[in-house]
């Protein structure tokens, strides 16, 4: 028997697997999905910028890869999936609020206790995303990066500021609630109010716009429609 195929999916904590992973194994079911979970994001990562950020992405595939003596062939995909956290946004939309410890995020305004550390976390982070959004393979397998705005929280349950507690309380009952039901998840995911349409370039394009990196919106459902019509979604 063929060996299947692996999904490698790339997202960035615990809770965004705990959510996702389960729906993802049961949508492929005709491919091996493999989770990579980075307890971090690649994209704000010291040192990471437009010059590394591919290759910095590519070395978390080739060490799976290695471990498990695989090699490029052996893949169907990548799929990366990344908070936005307001990083197109102008940085009169940063507002410094001594009064608070931590970010805080709204759909009009990040309030932040360091205003210059998230002008720079942004700079960064929105001239990375634009860099992996241009790509369209890595190690010759083919890559998209899909996000959510402001984050996986505020896409799948409308609540923005969670605790780690929280998001991972909400994301056993997300997984719960759809895992018997993948086409309630894949017509929620493509086909609510939040789901950006348009080709993958142009939900590019519409996130990098005004406020919309702190609204809540996706471009995941092209991940789905494209599987499901055997085409690129580009």
């Amino acid at each position: 028997m063929a060996r299947k195929k692996i999904v490698f999916i790339i997202v960035e904590g615990p809770s965004d697997d705990t959510a996702l992973g389960l729906l993802f194994n049961r949508f492929y079911q005709n491919k091996q999905v493999y989770i990579q979970i980075l307890h971090r994001d690649i994209t704000t990562e010291n040192g990471v910028n437009p010059s590394n950020i591919i290759s910095s992405v590519c070395n978390e595939i080739k060490t799976y890869a290695k471990a498990n003596h695989l090699n490029s062939s052996h893949f169907h995909e990548i799929i990366h999936i990344t908070d936005t956290d307001g990083a197109f946004i102008n940085n009169e939309s940063i507002i410094e609020d001594n009064a608070i410890a931590n970010i805080c995020y709204s759909e009009t305004e990040i309030r932040t206790p360091n205003k210059s550390n998230i002008e720079s976390r942004n700079q960064q982070k929105s001239a990375n995303l634009t860099k992996l959004s241009s790509c369209s393979q890595i190690w010759g397998i083919p890559y998209h990066i899909f996000y959510m705005s402001c984050n996986l929280d505020h896409v799948l349950y409308n609540k923005l500021n969670s605790s780690d507690e929280e998001k991972e309380n909400d994301a056993f009952l997300f997984a719960k609630q759809y895992k018997d039901n993948i086409p309630g998840f894949t017509a929620f995911i493509s086909q609510s109010d939040f789901s950006v349409p348009g080709s993958y370039s142009d939900t590019w394009k519409y996130i990098k716009e005004y406020l919309h990196s702190l609204e809540r919106h996706t471009n995941l459902g092209l991940c789905f429609l494209q599987e499901e019509n055997g085409e690129n979604p580009s």
